[in-house]
Formats: C-alpha cells, sequence, structure tokens
C-alpha cells in the first residue's frame, strides 16, 4: 500500500479565546508532539500550507494559525483537518505511523503462514495493541517485542509470534 505524503495531524473542533486561537483535537500521538509541527496544510495534496503556533493544553491542542485573528474567523474553521507533511515527522528507529500499520498483512515470523490484515490499533498505557481482522473474527495482538517481531511498511508485512494461547489453531 502507497504511503501518504500527507497525513491527518488533527481536527479544529473550536475556538478558544478572542483572539482567534482554534481548539485542535490531534489525529498524532498527542497534543504534544502536535505543538512541535510548525506548518500544516489545509489540503490532504499539501497545497495548502498554513504556518501555526501551538501548544497542548490537556487532551488537545491550542493553535493559532497564521492570519486568523479573530474569534469569528476562527469559527468558520470548526470542522476543517490539518494536514501534516510525513517529511516533517521525526520518529524514533523502530517507530510506525499508525496510518502505514492499518491495512498491513500479518504472518507467522516462523512459517510465513498469513494470519490476517491489521485493522486497528488502540493505546492502552502499557503498550499498543493491535487489531487484527482474521477470518474468524478479531484478534487482539500486545505490540510488545516479544509477540511482534518484526514491521516492513514497504512490503505491507507485519511478522509475529504469537505467544502461546494467542493464535491457538481452532481460533484463526
Amino acid at each position: 500500500m502507497p504511503q501518504k505524503p500527507y497525513l491527518e495531524a488533527g481536527q479544529i473542533v473550536g475556538t478558544h479565546g478572542v483572539r482567534g486561537e482554534v481548539r485542535v483535537q490531534p489525529w498524532c500521538d498527542s497534543p504534544q508532539q502536535f505543538a512541535t509541527f510548525k506548518k500544516l496544510y489545509w489540503d490532504k495534496e499539501g497545497k495548502q500550507p498554513i504556518r501555526l503556533k501551538a501548544r497542548p493544553h490537556k487532551n488537545i491542542a491550542l493553535a493559532l494559525l497564521e492570519g486568523i485573528d479573530t474569534v469569528e474567523a476562527a469559527q468558520v474553521l470548526r470542522g476543517k483537518m490539518l494536514y501534516v507533511d510525513r517529511k516533517d515527522i521525526k520518529l524514533p528507529k523502530g517507530h510506525h505511523l499508525v496510518q502505514d500499520l492499518i491495512g498491513i498483512t500479518v504472518v507467522d515470523a516462523d512459517t510465513g503462514v498469513t494470519y490476517g490484515t491489521l485493522t486497528d490499533v488502540s493505546q492502552t498505557g502499557a503498550n499498543a495493541v493491535y487489531h487484527m481482522q482474521t477470518d474468524k473474527g478479531e484478534v487482539l495482538i500486545p505490540a510488545i517485542p516479544d509477540v511482534v517481531i518484526d514491521i516492513d511498511t514497504k512490503k505491507d508485512i507485519l511478522r509475529l509470534r504469537p505467544m502461546k494461547g494467542l493464535l491457538d489453531d481452532d481460533e484463526i
């Protein structure tokens, strides 16, 4: 699956104050990560850049967008999606964007047997949980190094070594 060059960074959900600041529900890892972005885009093609200054505020981000300086101008933006250029995202080694994981094929690291397709990722606090759709239904996979052996987003393959009881033959 080809990687999208521009990714959904967050959605404007309201206004804050009277100087045009907007409240953004971040679609990235956290409000703190959203606050690191200095340039976003109004469109998923990257044709309409917008400069911003953002700061985390509880579970959202507050942002001042270039050219938006009144509450009336900010209100019109409610529901608008903001996009980030993939090149502007700095990920630590071994980390992946959730959008790159959705739809990836899950296979056994030792046998190559295909188990299913990754459909969602949940953050539980201790570790992420991968949702995999199989012919028999959904299976939840702990995203820990003992289970998830390798992720190759260029080949759309996630290799795992299931722990006992996770994918017994009668369940998949």
